[in-house]
């Protein structure tokens, strides 16, 4: 009863590449059912965030070409090809137990320790269960796996110091601006990290704050609790010339913001400095718009220059995060391997539902 982790990750492959694999919420309940239906595996979950798209699989028998088959289902789902071999990896347990393990301690993360992708992990479970596509497994395995991001929050200090993507995105903000409390920021979707970003930049001072969502009441309430203002989501270019912070991370599917419409925005603004900060994927914001006078644009991978600040003070954790995660991974696979027909006996009882 393998299981098996495939995917690609900002380790391995740039925002370029990774956005073409991104999963929508629909498309993974979509997926999930494919995944099963094409006899590819029994059970399975899928993660997709800006920063990774991964699917966890296991089986009831021994597969040796589960990995291969996960892969070519991710190009064959988004429409890639030829496999790109060299970006997508595969681990079979007990690395891809580790590995999993690993993410959801926020040890593979862009800022390491960061708490994000728990919550970001728990839901795309949540997803996967409501679908009926995990067994008794997975089922353990993920369940394990939120156990040892609980350890190892209690017993190291992996997480000292900035956790997460969105606060990264202030620091950088307050890098260009000597000051927040005297800019007008705009952050467009109210999503969970958009209201992470804007939660951070109040939390610096920032007084001002538009929040635009295609969602109208959703940006209400958003705003109403930063003490902000909400927009119209088809209407946010109107304010667009006292605005000196964009963060966007909405769901689209193309650049809301391209160059060409920029440059006819700027003309309204000024010379003032505008910086945009895209922790979209697929991104928001076309990085050709770098290159207009005054603009700054970051997206994702480049918040990594400013995360690797913050790794000297946590890498000493890391040898502690390993000997528990170790641990906890030969637990739950001796667990396994002792109790095969429980294993069994759920997954059976799964698919009897379904």
């Amino acid at each position: 009863m393998p299981i098996v982790v495939t995917g690609l990750s900002h380790h391995s492959s740039p925002v370029e590449l990774r956005e073409q694999f991104a999963f929508s919420e629909t498309q993974i309940a979509d997926a999930l059912g494919q995944v099963r239906t094409h006899g590819i595996a029994d059970e399975s979950v899928i993660l997709s965030t800006c920063n990774r798209v991964e699917i966890y699989a296991a089986t009831k028998a021994d597969n040796p070409g589960l990995g291969k088959a996960l892969q070519q289902f991710l190009c064959n789902f988004h429409g890639i090809d030829p496999v790109p071999d060299d970006e997508l990896y595969t681990h079979r347990d007990p690395h891809s137990v580790d590995h999993l393990f690993r993410v959801s301690c926020g040890i593979e993360s862009m800022v390491l320790g960061e708490t994000e992708i728990l919550g970001q992990l728990k839901q795309a479970y949540k997803l996967a269960h409501a679908e009926k596509a995990t067994g008794a497994l997975l089922n353990k395995t993920f369940q394990k796996a939120f156990h040892v991001a609980k350890l190892v929050r209690s017993e190291t200090q992996i997480q000292r110091g900035s956790i997460s993507v969105s606060s990264v995105a202030v620091e950088l903000a307050e890098s260009i601006f000597d000051s927040l409390k005297s800019q007008q920021v705009l952050v467009i979707g109210a999503g969970d990290t958009s209201e992470k970003a804007a939660r951070a930049l109040r939390s610096r001072g920032a007084q001002s704050i538009l929040v635009s969502n295609r969602s109208h009441d959703k940006a209400i309430a958003l705003a109403a609790e930063l003490d902000g203002r909400a927009i119209g989501f088809d209407t946010w270019e109107e304010e667009f010339q006292h605005v000196d912070i964009i963060i966007s991370s909405t769901a689209a599917p193309h650049c809301m913001l391209t160059r060409d419409k920029l440059e006819g925005l700027l003309r309204e603004r000024g010379h003032r400095p505008l910086l945009l900060i895209d922790i979209a994927v697929p991104r928001d914001i076309d990085p050709d718009c770098n290159q207009l006078e005054n603009v700054y644009v970051y997206n994702i991978d480049d918040l990594q220059g400013i995360a690797g600040q913050y790794l000297e003070q946590r890498e000493a954790e890391l040898e502690l995060c390993k000997r528990l995660i170790t641990g906890k991974r030969n637990e739950l696979l001796d667990n396994i391997r002792s109790h095969p027909n429980k294993a069994n006996l759920g997954l059976r009882k799964q698919q009897a539902g379904n």
